[in-house]
């Protein structure tokens, strides 16, 4: 088991997470974070510092695993982060839309810093 990042990150990317993360295993995109599942200990200590529970393990993915691989992939090519940034202004604003995967997700880098 390892834990992933979901659609409720999308637009959020609070990043509260980020710093207790003991393997450093998160990623940053423009507007989204992820977990580098091969790097994930699957200690679980990133999922309560979530505010919008948007890590959960991969047992409770999309039957169709799609989740799982949008973490791998987007792991390989985004730069690491290890200190919390600051969230978009306007991630209130996103926190209880549904389905941001489709209209919202960009594959963009973040600053990695």
């Amino acid at each position: 088991m390892t834990y992933i990042v979901t659609d409720s990150c999308i637009r959020c990317k609070y990043m509260d997470c980020v710093e207790v993360c003991p393997v450093d295993c998160f990623y940053e995109g423009e507007n989204f974070l992820v977990i580098h599942p091969e790097e994930c200990i699957d200690c679980g200590v990133c999922q309560p510092e979530c505010p919008v529970e948007a890590i959960v393990p991969d047992t409770e993915d999309d039957a169709d695993g799609k989740w799982l691989k949008l973490n791998t992939d987007y792991a390989k090519i985004w730069p690491n982060i290890t200190v919390k940034g600051t969230a978009p202004a306007d991630a209130d604003d996103y926190a209880k839309v549904k389905g941001k995967l489709a209209n919202l997700f960009s594959p963009k880098p973040g600053s990695g810093q």
